[in-house]
């Protein structure tokens, strides 16, 4: 007990890192967000007709977007959600810059019915590493 005492700060840290650390690995499936890898929704872009879905503001989506992508950002997401009725029952992959924004964004559509929405992990950052073309 004595040791717990004296090191109550270094093992604080420790504790909440492991949280931080199991959070980030697993909190997206917890909150129950589909991500999918560059190359798989590229997939289900191009064999399942998924919609793309970009909630990043109109600054970022002009410097650069995936081609044929729906520009709704997070902000106005809730209010502007009755356009994507019409998808509801397709796959929707949604994008951001990193995929924190996207997964946000997910979470708010799986409310709505939207079950099939997929978090583009790792967003436009990812699908430019995985040399993917950007439309301007």
């Amino acid at each position: 007990m004595q040791f717990i005492s004296n090191n109550i700060f270094p093992i604080s840290i420790a504790i909440l890192s492991g949280v931080m650390l199991f959070w980030s690995i697993f909190g997206n499936r917890i909150r129950g967000i589909k991500e999918v890898d560059s190359i798989s929704a590229l997939q289900l872009i191009n064999h399942k007709n998924a919609m793309v879905l970009d909630v990043r503001e109109e600054d970022e989506y002009k410097a650069g977007h995936v081609l044929n992508s729906t520009l709704i950002p997070l902000g106005k997401l809730k209010q502007r959600v009755g356009e994507l009725e019409k998808f509801k029952d397709r796959a929707i992959v949604v994008v951001c810059r990193s995929g924190i924004r996207s997964a946000t964004a997910c979470v708010t559509l799986g409310k709505q019915g939207f079950t099939q929405a997929y978090n583009l992990s790792g967003g436009v950052n990812a699908w430019q590493k995985a040399k993917l073309p950007l439309e301007k």
